[in-house]
């Protein structure tokens, strides 16, 4: 009788695994990364991350809030230290958010931080925009994204 329950649990338990699994697979949620820093080397762990492990594994959207000093990743004029595995691939930051933006990432300014560093949407390099309440809000917000800080 002890092993029939032990079986019958068993089983019970491993379908429901399966059928989480399936889950899993059929919704794959978003990412927000809050980039609150201009140091390079985290830059790069965050902007790597969201976009190897996150967006070309199929989640959307995936998007990059430059926040606080994260503002001056995107200053087209302040060139950025290249770090780690990205030196050995000559990429800078910049090189990087843009890459991850032609594979259909979001990378957004925080429009107070922008003013706070004196920069403005020209200033950024191509394809970075400057956030607003409903773009921001729309993607923070949605129940299926999950938020990171770096």
């Amino acid at each position: 009788m002890k092993n029939r329950f032990l079986l019958t649990f068993v089983l019970l338990l491993s379908l429901t695994g399966l059928s989480w699994n399936a889950q899993a697979e059929e919704s794959k949620g978003g990412l927000f990364v809050n980039l609150t820093t201009d140091d390079t080397w985290a830059a790069a762990m965050a902007i790597q991350f969201a976009h190897e492990r996150v967006l070309k594994q199929g989640h959307k959207p995936v998007a990059i809030w430059l926040n606080v000093r994260g503002i001056y990743l995107a200053d087209k004029k302040r060139l950025s230290h290249v770090h780690g595995l990205m030196k050995e691939q000559g990429k800078s930051i910049q090189d990087m958010l843009q890459a991850f933006e032609n594979d259909g990432g979001l990378v957004i300014a925080c429009p107070a931080c922008a003013k706070a560093a004196g920069l403005t949407e020209d200033d950024f390099i191509e394809g970075v925009q400057m956030g607003n309440p409903d773009l921001v809000l729309g993607i923070l917000f949605d129940p299926t994204v999950k938020t990171l800080s770096w």
